[in-house]
């Protein structure tokens, strides 16, 4: 293995190192809904977005705060030995896909019946780093 393909290794290291993610499966919400929490945070820093989540007052909001939490835990137990403070932790990607739906039956007038679709949703939260160490190459000392 060559210089440079040990150096571009090492950097694709610390760019792994600096992204985590976390993953929420089968939340009982419908998508729409967690949608409009999720763009109030998208691409805040994670102090600020801490806040916003703590303060609003919609029922989704609790869930997606614990879900940053369980993100930047994952964040400490890859980068131990580093503050959060001075790595200043910013959510690169936060989206919401639709899980199942389970349909139900209600009984309407005149022998009818509507159908329930309970909506369920998938959020994936992935964050960064803004303050990333630069890698020194050899190419940089030369």
């Amino acid at each position: 293995m060559g210089v440079r393909t040990r150096t571009r290794a090492e950097n694709r290291k610390e760019t792994k190192k600096a992204v985590v993610s976390a993953k929420l499966n089968n939340c009982p919400t419908s998508p729409r809904k967690m949608r409009l929490i999720v763009d109030l945070i998208r691409g805040q820093r994670v102090e600020l977005a801490l806040h916003i989540l703590k303060n609003n007052a919609k029922q989704p909001s609790e869930r997606i705060r614990k879900l940053l939490l369980s993100a930047i835990a994952n964040w400490q137990a890859k980068n131990e030995g580093k503050r959060i403070e001075e790595s200043d932790l910013f959510i690169k990607a936060i989206f919401v896909d639709s899980g199942r739906q389970l349909k139900r039956l209600q009984t309407a007038p005149q022998g009818r019946a509507h159908r329930i679709r309970k909506r369920s949703n998938h959020v994936t939260i992935l964050l960064d780093s803004r303050s990333n160490p630069e890698v020194e190459t050899e190419e940089n000392k030369e």
